[in-house]
């Protein structure tokens, strides 16, 4: 018998899967992706209109093609062929194929609830995405289906990308999600079906998808049920391949290796992506909610409470919790202080928050968080109180909370939020905090992971334990916060506490202890270099896998500025401009490499040929403007720390720093600016400038700032600031 396993298809399932396969069919898996045609769109394309931006956009048929009209990158309107849909519930996304084999969603999307609901009609999904530089515009990288999407929505894809021609030969097995984008390819299967052959695992297949528990106890000190055993399961991790936010970076099959790492990268805790109390704030489709969650730590898979193949819950949502959760605990008003049968009487309402996206598209958290509403409105992180009761505050729902569970603050407040908060906002007196949560198995590894990562910026002594210790974890993600953490420890500490991570068993941590590893190149023993090159070839094969994205072709770059080849890092960025021109960071790199190599000409006219191509982008306003500082041009420079400002009016940075400019020509506008700066990162750093440029102007304003400093800084500072005024006074 052939080792080789083949895709076959679903339909080669059917007929001894019946009941699997009629579940399957119609689900939200079957109905990920399919070819426009009748039996799977669901949009009016019966000469349907929509008006957008004061533009009208068309829907029709050809025969039995669909069609869009709609605007181009030109600025123009084109007739386009959709040639495929996505998805289904609560929308359908529509796909339009170019010559060059990329596949593009159109902005606009079909609302495809009920009409009461509000659906049954055309809405622009991006509005806020309309600018053709913008990556989200419907032509450019975000919304690129070879790239972004296919591997989820489509089985066994192979992207296919040729650099030299900068187009995509894209396959699939099954243009949707069928059963061996879960079960693995089915040929082995089908042969033992015909001849059982023993040596072939799981009947032909090697996955394992079984439930991690089989037998769930009752215990008399407790009232959740409890796993007699918890069991290597793959099922999780089968799952997670497309229920996380997540960057690939092989094709390797991570559920044959049992290391999720193989094959992506994991997005951790980041504040782009989660609150500082781990609720979801972008999407990151479950995986990352779930690690840090008790029903992770306990066993449950997902199989727990939903159905692999119809994708709906395996009992109504009401009743699914009670299967661990003993119903005479939970499911009365003294647990949830709700009338019987009302939405707050319902587990999921307060446990498992929902967050809209794509507008209509409701997601719930599945971290199972106990609702805190001080720490909410402490941390602006979602008060799941205020979803349902939008009349009211968090101060109500605190008070409230507290009369209905008043030792749940004492016994269950976990601390990793305040201490992220506070990390985020500047305050380096949390990172012995920080390293305590890093060390501690108290939290879930994911949290760990994502305190290793924040410690980048704080290094010290119990930081650099904790990264040191977190090489040796056991958990992958652990390892690869705590290279991340170590990003920035000098060079001979950060080569002995990373190095043995080389030859690590997952390739992403392999692969990114060589990025943190490689700007040591130049100080690199020949010995060490020889232990550091494996690993490189395995991190340049992983930039070559994603060279259809501008920001593999930055850190090829990165390698060659690191063994000095600045003629071929120059080329590198250069190639990823071609491949991706809306992609601003390579724009910044070259002229930072120009400005190293002292061609600060160059370096200028990079960051203009950046502001052409992406005339919004605050750090190309901001690092144009240094670049004109350096070249002591101070007008310009301030002019465009200013623009900075405009094109991203939330960066704390560029107000602070445009305010800096502006000290000796325009002191109150640079009093204004430092202000600004502060309200908006709560940073003590910018308050502390304030109030010195306060005392250095002589501005009445100086006590008061004084005042405000005084909470949140140390009494020596505070003194020093008031000798300064004081001094000031006399004079």
């Amino acid at each position: 018998m052939s080792s080789l396993n083949n895709y076959l298809g679903s339909e080669q399932c059917q007929s001894c899967h019946e009941k699997q396969f009629q579940a399957w069919q119609g689900s939200h898996h079957d109905m990920a992706m399919r070819h426009a045609k009748p039996d799977a769109v669901l949009a009016d394309f019966n000469n349907a209109e929509l008006e957008f931006n004061s533009k009208q956009n068309s829907f029709f048929k050809k025969d039995e093609q669909y069609w869009v009209n709609i605007e181009g990158p030109d600025g123009q309107f084109h007739d386009y062929q959709i040639k495929y849909t996505f998805g289904y519930q609560p929308l359908q996304q529509y796909m339009v194929e170019f010559d060059d084999g990329r596949v593009q969603l159109i902005p606009f999307a079909w609302d495809s609830r009920a009409k009461a609901d509000g659906g049954q009609r055309w809405f622009h999904l991006y509005p806020q995405f309309t600018q053709k530089h913008q990556e989200f515009f419907w032509t450019n990288t975000g919304q690129n289906w070879n790239y972004m999407c296919a591997y989820c929505h489509s089985t066994n894809v192979k992207k296919n990308f040729d650099l030299k021609s900068n187009s995509y030969n894209t396959t699939f097995s099954e243009v949707n999600v069928g059963c061996e984008s879960c079960h693995g390819p089915a040929s082995n299967h089908i042969n033992w079906l015909k001849k059982p052959d023993n040596t072939i695992k799981f009947s032909g297949f090697e996955r394992d998808l079984t439930k991690s528990v089989t037998n769930w106890v009752s215990k008399p000190d407790r009232t959740t049920l409890t796993p007699e055993k918890i069991k290597h399961s793959q099922q999780t991790l089968t799952c997670a391949q497309c229920h996380s936010r997540h960057t690939q970076i092989s094709d390797e099959d991570p559920v044959k290796s049992n290391e999720f790492g193989d094959r992506y990268m994991l997005s951790l805790l980041t504040p782009q992506l989660y609150y500082p109390d781990g609720q979801i704030y972008d999407e990151n489709f479950v995986y990352g909610s779930f690690l840090q969650s008790e029903m992770h730590k306990n066993g449950v898979v997902c199989s727990n409470c939903h159905d692999p193949h119809s994708a709906k819950l395996t009992l109504p949502k009401e009743q699914v919790c009670l299967q661990c959760h003993q119903a005479e605990t939970y499911q009365n008003s003294e647990h949830h202080h709700h009338q019987e049968n009302s939405p707050g009487a319902q587990c999921i309402n307060c446990h498992m928050p929902e967050t809209i996206f794509m507008q209509i598209d409701g997601r719930r958290d599945h971290r199972w968080h106990i609702p805190r509403p001080a720490q909410s409105q402490q941390l602006g992180s979602p008060d799941v109180c205020l979803s349902c009761h939008q009349d009211k505050n968090s101060q109500w729902s605190e008070k409230i909370t507290k009369q209905w569970h008043p030792q749940t603050e004492e016994s269950n407040v976990k601390p990793f939020a305040p201490v992220f908060a506070a990390i985020e906002q500047g305050y380096s007196q949390a990172s012995t905090a920080l390293s305590q949560i890093a060390q501690s198995n108290d939290y879930a590894p994911i949290v760990r992971a994502s305190a290793l990562l924040r410690m980048n910026t704080l290094l010290d002594t119990n930081s650099l334990i904790a990264i040191a210790r977190a090489v040796k974890s056991a958990n992958t993600n652990i390892r690869l916060g705590a290279i991340n953490g170590a990003e920035n420890i000098a060079g001979a500490e950060r080569w002995r506490i990373i190095s043995p991570l080389l030859v690590d068993k997952a390739l992403v941590v392999r692969t990114e202890a060589t990025r943190v590893l490689m700007p040591l190149w130049q100080r690199l023993s020949l010995k060490q270099k020889q232990t550091l090159q494996p690993a490189l070839d395995e991190y340049l094969e992983v930039q070559a896998f994603n060279e259809d994205r501008g920001f593999s072709h930055n850190n090829k770059a990165y390698v060659f500025m690191s063994q000095g080849k600045l003629d071929y890092a120059e080329t590198a960025f250069k190639e990823g401009i071609r491949i991706e021109p809306f992609f601003a960071n390579t724009y910044l790199n070259l002229s930072e490499l120009y400005r190293r190599q002292q061609k600060e000409t160059a370096a200028i006219s990079e960051l203009k040929q950046g502001l052409k191509a992406i005339p919004d982008n605050g750090q190309l306003h901001y690092n144009l403007a240094l670049a004109y500082i350096r070249a002591k041009q101070t007008d310009k420079a301030i002019e465009f720390f200013k623009r900075a400002t405009e094109a991203s009016p939330e960066n704390a940075n560029f107000h602070y720093v445009y305010g800096l400019s502006l000290e000796k020509i325009q002191p109150e506008k640079a009093q204004l600016a430092i202000d600004k700066a502060f309200q908006i990162s709560d940073s003590p750093q910018y308050l502390y400038t304030l109030c010195e440029m306060q005392i250095k102007q002589k501005s009445f304003k100086a006590k008061q700032c004084l005042q405000k400093l005084r909470q949140i800084a140390p009494e020596n500072i505070i003194k020093q600031l008031e000798q300064q005024l004081n001094n000031k006074n006399k004079n």
